[in-house]
């Protein structure tokens, strides 16, 4: 782990000499690009392991590299494809991924369609929340873009239909994506590891997804408001070990969603060296488990508010206040589940030159949500002594883009 670690970091260091002459290339008279981003990271807690790591050590078990090529083929097709992969504690465990490969017809700026695997259109920063040298915090908000669900909602393989609306001066501009396709999670992460606590090892979890994102970048110059909405089929198959702490025979398991969907509404204003966000976001879950012998609701609704303000060209501040909530019926004797996650965070971000950018961020955690039924960063399997109320975390992570 940490020899893979040092060989990440040195390749980095490597490639920020050779990034301005590696961008790009000509293959058969046309520009291709190729662009990479990695970086590396260290979280400690005061109490209560975090995000699958042993946190209350130190854990530098925080990695996730990429890279992609694209084309302009025509004035109007572009093709490309990334490939992406991380290793943080026992997500995504280092096997590496196609993000996405696409081609982009536009027609008209009103009109353009997307084919392949495509990123997801979701709230402000589901398409780009892996570029952590795009956002001012070591950690985006975890009560909307958890980084153990990142697998969720991160991509499809399908299409889109995409474009952008003048309403006019007065009115600013409307932009819309409507997409459907096929969902595949991977086996790495924060739901897979969940079921494994209880003796279920999936072989495989995806299906159905589809929605749209409508955003305006209004009159005002810097404002956009938004809302999105996905729909999912999801189902899962795997089996169920002898022994497991759910008290069902072993054999096949299998999970099918009646209902799954996400509601998400946001705002930025981004000027100058001002930039406020905000998002809302309500999903609900409602699973038929355990190959038909039970079923399963989850209704969580969350939030967050953050601001940052660069001060230079070399260093900016940030702060997010992140509340979670999750509520779900649940089998006897647990009752009701009803829990939170808040997350108070301040971060500073320093950006060392054009390549290489330092994040030192604060969290201070109250609750753990409902890990015995929904991933959310905390997991029974690496808090054995029982999970406490509060937890305060220092995050550093340092990132390199070219």
């Amino acid at each position: 782990m940490h020899r893979r670690t040092v060989l990440l970091l040195s390749i980095c260091l490597w490639a920020a000499r050779l990034s301005v002459y590696a961008q790009e290339f000509k293959l058969f008279d046309r520009r291709v690009q190729i662009h990479g981003f990695a970086s590396q990271g260290f979280v400690y807690t005061d109490q209560n392991n975090w995000l699958t790591m042993p946190t209350s050590q130190g854990s530098g078990a925080f990695t996730d590299f990429g890279a992609n090529i694209s084309m302009q083929v025509t004035g109007r097709l572009r093709i490309g494809a990334q490939v992406y992969d991380r290793n943080i504690g026992n997500l995504g465990d280092w096997h590496p991924s196609l993000d996405w490969a696409f081609a982009d017809y536009r027609f008209k700026p009103w009109f353009g369609i997307r084919g392949g695997k495509v990123k997801t259109a979701l709230g402000l920063y589901n398409d780009t929340q892996d570029l952590d040298f795009l956002h001012p915090f070591a950690l985006l908000p975890q009560s909307i873009y958890p980084t153990d669900m990142r697998d969720s909602t991160i991509a499809h393989t399908g299409g889109d239909v995409y474009g952008n609306i003048p309403l006019g001066e007065r009115l600013g501009t409307l932009s819309y994506t409507g997409y459907a396709g096929q969902r595949q999670d991977s086996l790495h992460g924060g739901y897979p590891y969940l079921l494994a606590e209880s003796g279920i090892e999936l072989s495989s979890y995806g299906g159905l997804q589809y929605g749209g994102d409508l955003r305006w970048a209004t009159p005002l110059k810097g404002l956009l408001v938004g809302v999105s909405r996905v729909n999912e089929d999801v189902s899962a198959d795997g089996m169920i070990k002898p022994g497991a702490p759910v008290l069902l025979p072993p054999g096949p398991f299998h999970e099918a969603s009646k209902a799954d969907w996400i509601n998400q509404y946001y705002a930025q204003y981004a000027r100058n060296k001002l930039e406020f966000a905000t998002e809302y976001r309500r999903s609900w879950r409602d699973e038929i488990v355990f190959s038909g012998r039970g079923e399963l609701q989850t209704d969580v609704r969350a939030w967050y508010v953050s601001g940052a303000y660069r001060f230079n060209k070399w260093f900016q501040a940030g702060s997010y206040l992140s509340e979670y909530y999750i509520k779900s019926p649940f089998a006897p004797p647990v009752g009701v589940v009803d829990a939170h996650i808040f997350d108070k965070v301040i971060t500073g971000r320093v950006d060392l030159n054009r390549f290489f950018n330092l994040k030192v961020e604060g969290h201070f955690i109250n609750g753990y949500g409902a890990p015995y039924i929904y991933p959310d960063g905390f997991y029974f399997t690496n808090n054995t002594q029982n999970l406490k109320p509060n937890t305060n975390a220092l995050v550093v992570r340092t990132g390199f883009d070219f």
